[in-house]
């Protein structure tokens, strides 16, 4: 048996198609779109002359527009996702890169590979869509991570702001331009909106189930109860930074504590292919024997499946909700 080099070379050109999804994206939508951007989206627009309703039209059409488009068989894979990532992109957009994307796998594979003509379009499918979906997955989980770290200090702003007699709105908009992206942008789209009349309670509620984060939706409960029935807001709101803070830190524990069996799941599974393949460098031939039995294809599927399974199960035990 001769050791291919193919593997790496599939690996290269999925890597190299990852990077392109993020270039393209840059280049696209500039470096404001860009989650470490010391200035927020929002006042970015605004900055470069975009009247209020636009700014307010365009993210608000960003942040929707993926659910709507949930019912397209392959779009519905990364919309929920997408959503999360508030990705500037629209579905259209996005399938159409997929599908460049394909094509480009595609010229890198018949290049670099000689792999047969329609294994080759089944891979580079499959390095298009999935480069795609690693990309907005990765893009959700960043900014999520990033709101449930700001939000606390956010509330916390908002208490000092209610304290020294700002009205509520007044609080989300001195949030909206004192913290950074991504929950300054949030919190300035809920500021416009409220300034265009809509109540600020449904704001936030529609803002917790489309972000689906637990925190807020405390937030935007309490802000409803408040309006509701009165009651000192400033003191709720100082309440729930407290609970924010103890279940970040709960769930950065719970994190930790479960981070040794994530990483052993990932270790069973990752060592058998790392014995593989040092035993294919050593010893190309070390498989000619058996590797024309009929039994040799399905024992390589059914291994190739518990890996996976002991990958699902080890997530699905570490996966405690906090």
């Amino acid at each position: 048996m001769q050791l291919s080099m193919e593997p790496l070379i599939y690996g290269l050109i999925f890597f190299g198609v990852l990077a392109l999804v993020e270039g393209i994206y840059l280049v696209a939508f500039g470096k404001s779109i860009s989650l470490n951007s010391r200035v927020n989206r929002r006042l970015d627009m605004l900055d470069k002359g975009a009247a209020r309703e636009q700014v307010l039209e365009q993210l608000r059409k960003e942040m929707q527009q993926h659910m709507k488009t949930k019912s397209i068989p392959l779009y519905s894979l990364l919309a929920e996702k997408a959503q999360k990532a508030a990705i500037a992109f629209t579905p259209s957009q996005l399938i159409m890169i997929m599908a460049l994307l394909s094509v480009f796998a595609f010229i890198g594979l018949s290049i670099g590979t000689s792999t047969d003509t329609p294994v080759r379009a089944a891979i580079s499918v499959a390095i298009g869509i999935g480069a795609v979906y690693a990309w907005v997955n990765r893009k959700a989980k960043t900014r999520m991570s990033m709101i449930e770290e700001q939000l606390p200090d956010a509330v916390e702003l908002m208490v000092r702001s209610l304290r020294v007699g700002h009205p509520f709105v007044s609080a989300i908009q001195i949030v909206a331009k004192e913290v950074e992206d991504p929950l300054a942008t949030e919190f300035g789209i809920i500021a416009d909106e409220s300034a265009y009349g809509r109540d600020v309670g449904e704001a936030l509620k529609e803002m917790a189930e489309r972000l689906d984060m637990q925190d807020l939706r405390f937030l935007a409960v309490a802000v409803a109860i408040q309006r509701q029935s009165g009651g000192n807001l400033a003191e709720i709101l100082a309440g729930l930074a407290k609970v924010i803070r103890a279940r970040f830190r709960l769930f950065r524990r719970v994190k930790a504590i479960t981070a040794e069996a994530q990483w052993s799941g990932k270790f069973l599974s990752g060592f058998p292919l790392f014995c593989l393949l040092v035993i294919l460098v050593n010893d190309p031939g070390y498989y000619d024997g058996v590797i024309d039995h009929p039994w040799f294809i399905p024992a390589c599927f059914f291994v190739g499946i518990m890996l996976t399974a002991n990958l699902v199960v080890m997530r699905m035990l570490t996966n405690i909700k906090v």
